[in-house]
């Protein structure tokens, strides 16, 4: 395992997920069509690294029983919720106490999505220390979920009167939290194999209540539809369908 290759990739899952907000600043319709499409898709990933990646890592890297794993996953999802609903607090009362917080807002906005990021960074680390085919996968999943987020940060920041140039620095200094965390992580978590069955478990967790409580509910919200076959549904599966296919072609190349 290379510390460059964890970087790289990290700071590729950056990237990706920059690409929407930067998306919004020049093409407005063209960002909302990518949010419509990778919203979709990315809840279709996520499920599909948790249960066809991450969980099947965490289990092999177990030397206890599943249900080890499945506490952790429990703590994962307990934990993310919990820090949500803090930041979602924050976010909640600073956009409605009045004129006196419309500076605090931006700031509160970047450094929630800086905490977003260094979550990402541990995440794509631990899945990168179980197998570099995981870390890979795992990073596809992370990013895509990660594009409407961004354009929805950089929509706001725009709405509290911060330039474009200011917008984009602040959320590349934001992004690179992302492969702060995942050098962190490397350098902890190789010295430490026992750490990486829980801490896979633990993003497994977190990954998944992102998937369920954030993106789908958005895709629900946005996209209503009757319809059986429509688009939303179709990108969901192609998602699972992507994220379950390169695990097996990784599997394949690595045999």
């Amino acid at each position: 395992m290379n510390i460059y290759h964890l970087i790289a990739l990290s700071a590729i899952g950056s990237l990706v997920s920059l690409t929407g907000g930067v998306l919004l600043l020049t093409n407005r319709k063209m960002a909302l069509l990518v949010a419509k499409i990778s919203g979709s898709f990315a809840a279709g990933a996520l499920i599909a690294a948790v249960f066809f990646d991450l969980l099947p890592e965490a289990l092999s890297y177990s030397d206890k029983s599943a249900s080890s794993v499945l506490t952790w996953s429990l703590v994962g999802i307990t934990a993310f919720f919990i820090l949500e609903r803090r930041l979602r607090w924050f976010h909640h009362h600073h956009e409605h106490s009045g004129a006196s917080s419309e500076k605090t807002l931006p700031a509160m906005l970047v450094i929630g999505d800086t905490i977003h990021n260094a979550i990402d960074g541990v995440v794509i680390a631990f899945a990168y220390l179980a197998d570099p085919a995981v870390g890979v996968v795992t990073t596809i999943a992370v990013a895509f979920h990660e594009i409407p987020q961004e354009i929805g940060d950089f929509g706001l920041l725009l709405k509290s009167g911060w330039g474009r140039k200011k917008i984009v620095l602040a959320n590349v200094f934001s992004a690179l939290a992302t492969v702060v965390a995942a050098m962190v992580v490397f350098f902890i978590g190789r010295s430490h194999e026992a750490l990486v069955s829980p801490a896979l478990a633990l993003s497994a967790g977190m990954l998944l209540y992102i998937a369920l409580s954030d993106v789908l509910p958005s895709v629900h919200e946005r996209h209503p539809s009757r319809k059986w076959l429509d688009s939303a549904n179709l990108l969901f599966v192609a998602g699972a369908l992507v994220v379950y296919l390169a695990i097996k072609i990784a599997h394949v190349l690595e045999g």
